[in-house]
């Protein structure tokens, strides 16, 4: 809460990013911290797939315009890193496109800072056995198992190459 009022009073402008695993508590984490938070101040961006009009885009082109102007925050749920992680690993990137992400991604991100745009980033991450574990829950749940897509039981199986980047 002194964090927004802060943002606001100063006409600071805050990204914050939450990625990591899937079912490792980012959507959790970020409800609660958006709960108390004045939605006029701070607001959630959590980007659908690309359309096909996006996928044609310079990558980068549909995360700014969800960038914040003075006295605003914006939590992201999930983010840029969607290229270096999940469509990386899915193979919904080209290697040509994931090594220019990695070419660009430390100059858009320096960018956005000598603009003056304060950027956090948290990674959220939990063992194969937990996060299997936090699945199995969430497909007995009724209440949860919109939570859980196909896409997150394709990611078990593809554990090692989801882990391979973060430990480098």
């Amino acid at each position: 809460m002194r964090l927004q009022e802060w943002v606001r009073a100063e006409g600071a402008r805050l990204v914050v990013v939450f990625e990591g695993r899937d079912a490792a508590g980012k959507g959790g984490t970020i409800k609660r911290v958006a709960e108390h938070l004045n939605p006029r101040v701070a607001r959630i961006a959590a980007l659908p797939k690309p359309t096909e009009r996006e996928r044609t885009q310079w990558y980068f082109q549909r995360y700014v315009e969800h960038l914040p102007a003075a006295g605003e925050i914006v939590l992201f749920d999930r983010s840029w890193y969607n290229r270096a992680g999940v469509e990386h690993v899915m193979g919904f990137c080209t290697k040509e496109e994931h090594q220019l992400f990695l070419r660009q991604c430390p100059i858009f991100e320096r960018m956005l800072v000598e603009d003056g745009i304060l950027l956090r980033k948290y990674w959220f991450s939990v063992s194969d056995t937990e996060q299997q574990e936090r699945f199995r829950r969430r497909l007995e749940d009724p209440l949860r198992r919109w939570k859980l897509s196909p896409m997150d039981l394709e990611s078990i199986t593809h554990w090692e190459a989801y882990s391979r980047p973060r430990t480098r």
